[in-house]
């Protein structure tokens, strides 16, 4: 036992040596470049998928292996690690730094829940919109982490006033007086007092009939204990978990921007086919969009069945409100009251997003010229990279506010002035470890086409033709799918767009039909805890079980699946002429597939 006890102790280190060692023979006995990349790329794969290493320090084995079986020079494999893509990262995280800095998230995210309205089901959607929202600009990690606290006061207000009415009502069906659990409707007719709410004892006891509620005793009995009134109470407490999480994953779909696989997937498709122009920030936008809004329409009520029951009147929205939903309404009323009136610094934020944003979608939007045909002469040279530095620059020089010292005579004068944000805080933000994993799979991808391996793999894969196209692109998506769980969402992208890519030519389809669907279903790692962040972020919270995101997670999964091939089979085929071969597309002449 001991002896295996030291095994569970270095299992990692184990792993790794174990993994060099049995995989060696297959540079040594096939002496090719391609059998050395592969090689390679099994390494660092099976150190992606089992975290042997941290995924940062993985990244950098092709910058050490490459060199070493002469794939590569190293100031080549160097220069891999630091392209395009960062320099539109470091942009978008300058904008986000700000965002979180001053707060206009926050005051976003409530403005919409209060737009919406705080009806159970409306008051899901709600936050699902304004974390979707949030989620196209700033991490999903991030994102999660500053919604999920203020989904969680609503919660337990929406318990908290349940428990008051129920009390009411039981007072005046027992017709007595429970002065522990009066509702105070002095203030404005449904405000609650505070002061008695305190003092209030167990939801569910009856100080005159010293009974618990049959109610509360069923719930005890099903092992909920007192950390729930209600069933109902749970389930509202597992809901709103898991429309913070799926929406702040979901959101991430609409942009490049919104999340590493996207920006991955640009960076990849940009360096492979260098000659293709159709792919930025608003054609992206133009077919993601609407697949985010129907995934997050189904998901909505794919959970609100699951949790709560579907009922065709949670479509409706009546003008009348309850006491409860008087009561977390006003909780979201005094959270958004906290941040009182809108700031400089908010207001100069929310102008240099909008800006930025306008300037993406502006720049090639396709059906007209944009501001890029301002420079004709230099074609391709201003990306979206150019317009996230210019914006994320401005952060860095438009002032915050004057910083102050008392003069020797005591009086107080400025003496300089703080930016909106201080290179500090944006290095705080910056996420360092993942520029080195995106770095990592770019060198790993030109490592694949130096060596050949990409076009061995599209050469074994061409059989694949035969199927319809409908069902590779199945496949594909379900196996990117699969994996993801287990999985870090950027190293499974990273592993497969290198093998992806030579299989779409090689059987003589259209890359993006392959590649886009791919890309999206990289993200729905839905099913478990640690598929990714913000899912640990909300199951930390305590109220949800694994089993319970496994089941809301299937059907999530399911929805996007199904949402991501009928919107490559519909909308998106005019927008990039995908049942044509491109000429952009390498050793294939264009021609229209059968």
């Amino acid at each position: 036992m001991k002896f295996f006890s030291y095994i569970l102790v270095y299992r990692r280190f184990l792993l790794v040596v174990f993994t060099v060692l049995v995989l060696l023979p297959l540079p040594i006995v096939l002496r090719t470049k391609e059998a050395e990349c592969a090689y390679t790329l099994f390494v660092v794969a099976i150190f992606w998928l089992t975290e042997a290493l941290p995924l940062s320090v993985t990244a950098l084995l092709p910058s050490l292996m490459f060199p070493m079986f002469g794939i590569m020079p190293s100031n080549k494999v160097a220069s891999a690690y630091f392209k395009d893509f960062h320099l539109l990262l470091i942009g978008v995280i300058c904008l986000a730094t700000s965002i979180e800095k001053w707060n206009l998230h926050k005051r976003i995210a409530l403005k919409m829940v209060m737009m919406v309205g705080v009806d159970p089901a409306w008051l899901t959607l709600g936050f699902m919109s304004s974390t979707a929202f949030l989620s196209m600009w700033l991490s999903n990690t991030s994102t999660a982490a500053m919604v999920m606290p203020m989904a969680e006061a609503v919660v337990q207000q929406i318990i908290k006033a349940e428990a008051e009415v129920e009390a009411t009502q039981m007072t005046y069906f027992n017709g007595s007086t429970n002065p522990g659990l009066e509702i105070d409707e002095s203030i404005n007719g449904h405000e609650t007092n505070e002061r008695k709410e305190k003092t209030k004892p167990v939801p569910g006891y009856n100080n005159n009939t010293g009974k618990i509620s049959s109610k509360m005793e069923l719930e005890m009995s099903s092992g909920m204990g007192t950390k729930y009134r209600t069933k109902k109470d749970h389930m509202i407490c597992k809901l709103m978990c898991l429309c913070i999480a799926y929406s702040s994953t979901i959101g991430g779909l609409t942009t490049i921007t919104g999340t590493s696989t996207n920006l991955i997937f640009a960076e990849h498709f940009n360096t492979r086919y260098p000659d293709c122009h159709c792919l930025n920030f608003g054609s992206w936008f133009m077919f993601s969009f609407p697949a985010a809004l129907i995934i997050l329409l189904l998901s909505w009520i794919w959970l609100q069945w699951l949790f709560l029951g579907f009922n065709f009147k949670m479509f409706k929205r009546g003008k009348t409100k309850t006491v409860q939903q008087k009561a977390y309404a006003e909780v979201i009323k005094k959270e958004y009251q906290k941040l009182g009136p809108i700031r400089y610094q908010e207001i100069v934020t929310l102008v240099l997003f909008i800006a930025m944003a306008l300037l993406w979608f502006s720049r090639d939007p396709g059906f007209v010229s944009g501001w890029s045909a301002l420079f004709s002469e230099y074609p391709g040279f201003a990306t979206d990279s150019t317009v996230a530095l210019l914006i994320g620059l401005l952060f860095f020089l438009i002032p915050a506010k004057r910083v102050t010292k008392t003069a020797s005579t005591g009086e107080i004068v400025a003496f300089d002035y703080s930016p909106l944000i201080t290179w500090k805080e944006f290095q705080s933000f910056m996420p360092w470890d993942i520029a080195i994993l995106f770095g990592g799979g770019f060198a790993l991808a030109d490592g694949c086409e130096e060596s050949g391996l990409s076009k061995w793999i599209g050469n074994k894969l061409s059989p694949l033709g035969s199927l319809p196209v409908w069902l590779i692109i199945l496949i594909s998506s379900l196996m990117v799918t699969s994996l993801t769980e287990v999985a870090s969402n950027a190293a499974t992208i990273t592993l497969l767009l290198p093998i992806l890519s030579p299989l779409a030519e090689a059987i003589h389809v259209n890359p993006l039909f392959i590649l886009i669907p791919s890309t999206l279903c990289t993200s729905f790692a839905f099913l478990l805890p640690v598929a990714n962040p913000p899912n640990a972020i909300v199951f930390s919270y305590g109220h949800l079980k694994v089993i319970d995101m496994v089941k809301a997670g299937l059907g999530v999964n399911i929805v996007g699946v199904a949402v991501v091939m009928l919107g490559i089979s519909t909308w998106t085929v005019p927008m990039f002429d995908l049942y044509t071969y491109p000429s952009w597309a390498p050793a294939m002449s264009n021609e229209t597939m059968p």
